[in-house]
């Protein structure tokens, strides 16, 4: 049986976006492994009939010696288990895979860019220093015969050409990893007298949290019921991460509430009236891919991955980033707007399901390891 090999940084993030396509690639005939950082979800990806391989991930670049052990540790991992194709997912799993992808040339791999992230938004020199390291490095990689690469939205496959990597051979645009449109379905509006503005999202400063605290303000000073709520962990390994006590302290004056990680979100998205990502930049958000699957208008930045799910007119509003007045606009005006708000919920469910769904997501990803020569033996 052909092996498929997925390399993910955390057991986490697996779970909420790659698990589903491992168990299609399991239902097509596939043995299917994970080699990933396991900190709470191990025994219910085994119990799906995965195979789990424990490698110490970090996603920042700032370990050098650690990094190259796991590169080494990698190459490894694929020399013994012989996967026929190896799923790489984010930067740093790709970065980490350099060594296989050069000594396996009959083993293909899939680099799946989930967006460029911290490295490629951020202002700060080192990431910046990093970035013009990366570059040449990533484009190497991409160009490799026995590499194909993943992206999600239409700017980062503008980001490859920039890059010199072809993709009309070497790239798919495979739009994230879609939404059950079955488990996340329409749920009815909640109480427009004290209505609920929702950002779910890990609470990152790229993530637009300050903007929406500061948006915030300014829509309860014209609507004191209404209710500001974010809903995400607190994420130390990220470098934009808040800590607790900073994000406590930026809530309180601003009478924002804070949910902290919630694994009921399709609850959570049932008591939203708005749904909100002011994010700087994204590959596909899947928080906006499942709060449009429930019915709920949306409020994003005209960033890579936002404006693909959030459409003018379609099934949302768009605001530039960095920007919380026009962000305060935009989300009193659904609040004021309850017809605006009402077909703007009712496009962003048909547009998930004629565009987003897992199920297509999974037909194209199974169908592209097919073409890769990564048959079902």
């Amino acid at each position: 049986m052909n092996a498929i090999l997925f390399v993910v940084t955390e057991d986490w993030y697996f779970w909420s976006h790659r698990v589903d396509l491992a168990c299609a690639a399991r239902g097509a005939g596939y043995r299917v492994l994970l080699a990933t950082r396991f900190t709470a979800h191990r025994a219910r990806i085994e119990a799906l009939g995965i195979e789990c391989f424990d490698l110490p991930f970090e996603r920042s670049l700032r370990h050098p010696q650690r990094d190259l052990r796991l590169l080494f540790a990698l190459n490894a991992l694929i020399g013994r288990e012989r996967p026929v194709l190896v799923h790489l997912v984010a930067l740093k799993p790709i970065l980490l895979a350099a060594l296989a992808v050069c000594m396996r040339p009959h083993v293909r791999f899939v680099h799946a860019l989930t967006g460029m992230g911290y490295l490629f938004t951020s202002s700060d020199g080192l990431a910046r220093r990093i970035q013009r390291c990366v570059r040449p490095v990533l484009k190497f990689l991409l160009s490799r015969a026995n590499s194909h690469a993943i992206v999600q939205n239409d700017d980062d496959l503008r980001l490859l050409a920039e890059l010199g990597v072809d993709g009309s051979h070497r790239a798919s645009l495979i739009r994230g990893a879609g939404v059950d449109i079955e488990r996340y379905r329409p749920a009815p509006p909640p109480d427009a007298h004290a209505p609920v503005v929702l950002l779910p999202a890990r609470m990152l400063r790229d993530k637009g949290v300050a903007e929406f605290i500061e948006a915030a303000g300014a829509v309860h000073a014209l609507r004191p019921a209404a209710r500001f709520v974010l809903v995400g962990g607190i994420d130390p390994d990220n470098p934009a991460a808040y800590t607790q006590p900073e994000l406590e302290a930026a809530i309180a004056a601003a009478g924002v509430e804070w949910w902290g990680h919630r694994e009921d979100m399709r609850e959570v998205y049932a008591q939203a009236t708005i749904v909100c990502l002011p994010s700087y930049r994204e590959g596909l958000p899947k928080a906006l891919l499942e709060a449009a699957a429930c019915g709920r208008a949306l409020v994003a930045t005209d960033v890579p991955g936002c404006r693909d799910i959030c459409r003018p007119d379609v099934s949302g509003l768009l605001v530039p980033a960095r920007n919380p007045p026009a962000l305060a606009h935009a989300i009193e005006t659904l609040l004021e707007d309850d017809a605006l708000r009402t077909r703007l919920a009712a496009g962003a469910r048909a547009l998930v399901e004629r565009e987003f769904s897992s199920a297509q997501v999974q037909a194209a990803t199974l169908a592209l390891y097919a073409r890769l020569g990564a048959a079902v033996a």
